[in-house]
């Protein structure tokens, strides 16, 4: 490694920090073409690629196994083929034969598509024929003609509220089980149940190792010693990576954005060929940061490789996420700046460096309070190692770590389930659309708290999603749970009908399902912000992206009008897709698609009727308070409220914590909509706190 690292990085078991570092251990020759930087198979054929994979030699056993138990749990790393070949080995074996179907379910969308994408490739197939994918707003299948099917664990669970035993299923396999992701563990509950009535029904999980004897003990009905009546076994794949030399920091770094942005360059001018994937926590860190790279890359000699710098993260439509798969040309090194969704679930070719900036943005809920917001966290030793082992697929990499080796050793050792760190609304909403009334005694993998199930049925109440006992009100209930939304949003987009605003409450609902509609360059901060305040209402943010969404249609969805207003063009296009996606739902209840013709205030009393739980009153000391808490929060600075004159009182859709807790899409209401809307919510409590909440509100 070049000497020039040595104020930042260090790599334990060389030389002490400020001492100098001593070179990689293996030398990659020179003469590194395109087959170092990309699969080194990839003049073979698909066939003799499919063969040199790890999992190969596993094929028959696998086979074996899943004829002989009713679950299997497979354990191998990202890389050694397990998500793109046991589909097609189960398919080969005749598992999609009698119209029977292969489900894969991936914890995130992009994961979906891309192996959806591989697969399709290597069997010959059109994508969307024989093997297809369904993620939330794009299913690409088909209902006759789809053997190898790709979904994310949300819309499977939708699946089950049409077909509660998912007979078309003869196998199904949950990839990246130890993400835990809630609706993984909401898929791992109701298939243990589904399996006691399908015992044909095939079950392959593929883990981490930690979790491999825990998924085992948790599918296995054998009550008895006897081994040989287990139905759950364990396979292990080994998987095909190469040594990742790891350095850390020598002191803690005050900016891991700047930092960031350096040690690419460091990298980029001092490093072999090869191609670098940085980790961030966010969509805006992430836009940032390749604004910045691009910015610097343009004043680079010709001395140096050219850089081809692309972003990654959830909210990018799919076009985008699949550049980051594309093969770069000769003397050009790509440079994927990516949130978490990098760290599992799918394999981009070609990176040799990596860099963790050590924080991931995960969502969390107090049920004390009743929020829940974004929280940027330390990642957990298992996610770091996740991180590094991405330096390792096709040579030996590096990896640079944004903080000290002490402050490795001080991270939890994996992270928390979402399970246990989430609002439970919509959990207990659809296991109760699934007919799972008694969700206390369902078969939970890691049993939330009853503080946070309270909550939760205490919201669903309020919303009018449940009765006085508990079960699921008709038709609203039922409704609210088909929606691939949260209940709040749900709740508003059902009622707009009453309200006379359904195609605004459809367009709003739209926007906040994408990030980042407002772009911010570093270098035109001004006129981006100028350009916001041509759309901004003292209403707020909700009305502000209505009538940014109608100035978008009414300049024909064109791309140059978003370029010029400094507006998020991809996001807002994927905007219009929700919308359209939405309606056809919201058609299919007889929903009234009506226009409120201008009059805000019922647009706004339609939001407070969806969001009524999430309402703030001014404080004194300049900060807001949540109604029914007391909860400290502040405006985010991005709101078109911030930093106008404060208003008294706003509902607000998210909160994101960072220095300080901060709601993000506010809008102003009147105090009174919220006894009007939602007497039932904040007259709950004792005579005492009810006159307490009466003066909060006079």
């Amino acid at each position: 490694m070049s000497s020039s690292f040595t104020p930042k990085f260090w790599k334990p078991g060389t030389d002490a920090p400020g001492s100098g570092l001593k070179e990689e251990r293996e030398k990659i020759s020179e003469g590194s073409g395109e087959s170092v930087i990309h699969n080194p198979h990839i003049s073979l054929s698909i066939e003799q690629q499919r063969q040199r994979l790890p999992i190969f030699k596993h094929r028959n056993h696998i086979l074996y196994l899943v004829g002989k138990y009713q679950t299997v749990v497979i354990v191998g790393e990202t890389g050694c083929g397990k998500s793109t070949q046991i589909p097609q080995y189960l398919s080969e074996a005749g598992w999609t034969a009698q119209g029977h179907v292969v489900a894969v379910t991936q914890p995130r969308r992009v994961a979906a598509v891309t192996v959806a994408n591989r697969i399709a490739e290597e069997m010959g197939a059109v994508l969307g024929h024989e093997v297809g994918y369904a993620i939330r707003f794009d299913d690409c299948t088909d209902p006759t003609s789809t053997k190898i099917k790709f979904l994310t664990d949300g819309v499977l669970v939708r699946e089950m509220m049409s077909d509660p035993l998912l007979k078309k299923y003869s196998v199904i396999m949950i990839d990246e089980a130890h993400e835990r992701t809630l609706y993984t563990d909401i898929i791992v509950g109701l298939l243990k149940k589904i399996q006691k009535k399908r015992k044909d029904l095939k079950l392959i999980v593929s883990s981490a190792t930690l979790d491999a004897e825990m998924f085992q003990d948790f599918f296995n009905n054998n009550e008895t010693d006897d081994v040989n009546k287990d139905t759950a076994s364990i396979l292990t794949v080994e998987g095909r990576t190469f040594p990742v030399d790891v350095f850390y920091t020598i002191s803690p770094v005050p900016d891991y954005i700047k930092e960031m942005v350096d040690t690419i360059f460091k990298i980029h001018k001092e490093e072999p060929a090869g191609d670098i994937l940085a980790f961030l926590t966010g969509q805006d860190e992430v836009e940032n940061v390749v604004s910045s790279v691009k910015e610097q890359a343009r004043h680079l000699g010709d001395r140096y490789m050219k850089m081809w710098v692309l972003p990654m993260y959830g909210g990018l439509p799919a076009s985008e996420q699949m550049k980051v798969f594309e093969r770069t040309g000769k003397n050009t090194r790509k440079v994927v700046i990516a949130t978490n969704i990098a760290e599992a679930s799918i394999t981009i070719n070609g990176i040799v460096y990596v860099i963790d900036c050590g924080f991931v943005k995960l969502r969390a809920y107090n049920p004390k309070t009743g929020l829940e917001g974004l929280v940027v966290v330390p990642v957990s030793q298992a996610s770091a190692e996740q991180r590094s082992g991405r330096a390792g697929r096709v040579r030996s990499g590096k990896a640079y770590r944004l903080f000290t080796e002490d402050d490795f050793l001080k991270l939890p050792k994996s992270s928390v389930p979402e399970m246990q760190r989430t609002n439970l609304s919509t959990v207990i909403l659809q296991l109760k659309c699934l007919g799972i009334d008694n969700v206390l005694r369902f078969n939970f993998l890691s049993a939330p708290s009853s503080n946070a199930m309270i909550r939760g049925l205490e919201l669903l109440y309020a919303l009018g999603a449940i009765d006085d006992n508990a079960k699921l009100a008709q038709p609203l209930g039922v409704r609210m749970a088909e929606f691939p939304l949260d209940p709040m949003f749900a709740k508003m987009v059902l009622i707009s009908g009453e309200y006379g605003c359904s195609e605004e409450i459809l367009t709003i609902t739209a926007m906040l399902q994408v990030q980042n509609i407002f772009l911010s360059p570093s270098k035109q901060k001004a006129a981006a912000e100028k350009a916001k305040r041509r759309f901004s209402v003292k209403e707020g943010d909700h009305i502000t992206l209505l009538n940014v969404y109608e100035s978008f249609v009414q300049h024909d969805k064109s791309s140059r009008w978003c370029h010029e207003n400094y507006l998020n063009y991809r996001g807002l296009s994927r905007a219009v897709s929700i919308r359209e996606q939405l309606k056809k739902i919201a058609k299919k209840f007889k929903l009234k698609m009506e226009s409120s013709e201008g009059d805000v205030d019922v647009i706004c009393r339609c939001i407070v009727a969806g969001f009524f739980a999430n309402a703030a009153r001014l404080h004194p000391s300049g900060s807001y308070r949540t109604v029914r808490d007391d909860f400290t929060l502040h405006i985010h600075p991005t709101s078109v409220l911030y930093p106008e004159k404060p208003p008294k009182w706003v509902v607000f859709n998210e909160v994101l914590q960072t220095n300080k807790d901060y709601m993000r899409d506010v809008t102003v209401i009147e105090a009174s909509w919220l006894y009007e809307l939602a007497p039932h919510y904040y007259q709950y409590g004792t005579e005492r706190e009810i006159a307490a909440k009466k003066a909060r509100l006079e």
